[in-house]
């Protein structure tokens, strides 16, 4: 998502921090390109109109023009107002009531079921002790997928069981939180092809018996300008509190991420990077901005890295690495937890300076190769994994078959893995490179992290 932009603005900031001076003239030169990269990216007009003359405004000001380095000032507006265009610093859910009932609202198709679940899920991560609730009654099949989501997740749910009263299955929702003392009450709620008044009469209904802390539109990422109408007419029709932006892991332009808060009010609180259950996250404006920019985003790297690899793991591969001892096995791990943290060009996207790379390879192409290589790994067998000097010439096509693929590719992967491992080995040793050809850009920022 957002490539497209974040490479035209890459291109147009270094044109500008490359002048030694800046002038209202090519202030206004930039800042045309800048509202057609804007304006290909889906983005609404008013909100585009909006954001220029913003950036014009502080940009031609004193400071920015008599400033020793314009041009690195000029990117700082732009992110500024990039930021501010998102909405203000994002803490998800704010527990001041027991149980938070929060109430998802959406269209057909959206993802508004499965983001439920997500919710639910990343919630009970946080110690949270979560309900779901499902009150689509035209639709017995969504009721039937919150369930099973739900015993995925190992959250209780509230179903209908058979009532066709809207209210008493509200009501049995609502019963159950206070019963079981829960945290967080989750409201998922019918959905519609389109956002007709039969839709937004139901849904008035269930938050007036409701009485929600929060009510989130779940909005899909890929439908661009079409995800701001949606959200205004059921702001306009039910009150939103905030948004679930899905789908944005895919091909958007990112109209709908740079709009929805300006023209509905309700700003961005979490986006769906994926379709498994785990696939949730904050919404930081902040840093997306960064992102969009090219400046990358080590925190949340940092934070997904969290996620999939415990410390004690990394010492465990740590000490394999140095002592030799690590296998195919041990490699396989590290591709499936990889391959959890989501598509490859977004995990790339968020280091400093790699997105806007012009011969990183294809993103696609590299979510391929990992599929590939899990495929080939898990066609081995056990033995084989943990002795892969055993692997000999018919057992390759045993397992080149296995995978789908070919004797080539089996070939290569071990060969790279036995490079790997040497480099990995002398590196964990203190023989190998030390790495510091990558330049201040990319060492300074990791090492503040990981040291802090």
């Amino acid at each position: 998502m957002l490539e497209n932009l974040t490479k035209k603005f890459d291109l147009l900031l270094k044109k500008i921090q490359g002048r030694g001076v800046l002038t209202e003239q090519n202030i206004d030169e930039t800042l045309r390109e800048v509202r057609l990269a804007l304006l290909g990216a889906d983005v609404h007009f008013s909100v585009v109109k909006s954001f220029i003359e913003n950036v014009r405004k502080s940009a031609v000001g004193a400071d920015v023009l008599e400033s020793l380095t314009p041009g690195q000032q000029m990117v700082k507006i732009v992110w500024l107002e990039l930021s501010r265009l998102m909405g203000p610093q994002n803490t998800g859910i704010t527990f001041e009531k027991i149980p938070t009932k929060v109430m998802l609202v959406g269209l057909q198709g959206t993802g508004k079921t499965t983001s439920a679940a997500k919710l639910a899920l990343f919630y009970k991560r946080q110690g949270k002790k979560v309900l779901l609730v499902a009150t689509d009654l035209k639709r017995p099949a969504a009721c039937e997928q919150l369930h099973t989501l739900a015993k995925g997740i190992d959250v209780p749910i509230v179903l209908p069981n058979g009532k066709t009263d809207l209210f008493s299955v509200v009501a049995a929702g609502l019963e159950a939180g206070r019963e079981q003392a829960v945290d967080l009450l989750i409201f998922d709620t019918a959905g519609r092809i389109e956002a007709d008044e039969a839709l937004m009469k139901e849904l008035a209904e269930i938050r007036s018996w409701v009485a929600p802390e929060e009510v989130l539109l779940v909005a899909d990422a890929m439908t661009g300008q079409s995800a701001v109408h949606v959200a205004e007419r059921f702001h306009q029709s039910i009150g939103v509190s905030g948004v679930i932006l899905t789908k944005t892991e895919g091909d958007a332009r990112g109209g709908a991420m740079l709009s929805v808060r300006t023209v509905t009010g309700a700003p961005i609180r979490f986006m769906g990077v994926g379709e498994k259950v785990d696939a949730l996250e904050l919404f930081h404006p902040d840093r997306m901005a960064s992102r969009i920019l090219g400046m990358g985003d080590i925190l949340s790297l940092v934070e997904q890295v969290e996620k999939r690899f415990s410390k004690e793991q990394a010492i465990h591969v740590a000490k394999k690495i140095k002592s030799d001892q690590f296998t195919l096995e041990d490699f396989l791990q590290q591709l499936v937890q990889i391959k959890g943290m989501g598509n490859i060009g977004e995990i790339l996207n968020m280091i400093p300076g790699v997105g806007s790379m012009a011969k990183l390879p294809d993103s696609n192409q590299m979510d391929k190769e990992l599929r590939h290589s899990t495929a080939i790994l898990s066609s081995m067998t056990a033995k084989e994994r943990l002795n892969p000097d055993s692997i000999n010439g018919s057992c390759r096509v045993r397992i080149a078959k296995g995978s789908g693929t070919s004797v080539q590719e089996v070939n290569r992967l071990l060969k790279q893995f036995f490079q790997a491992k040497k480099m990995l080995k002398s590196v964990s040793t203190g023989k190998g490179p030390k790495f510091g050809g990558l330049g201040g850009g990319w060492k300074n920022p990791l090492r503040q992290i990981f040291s802090s």
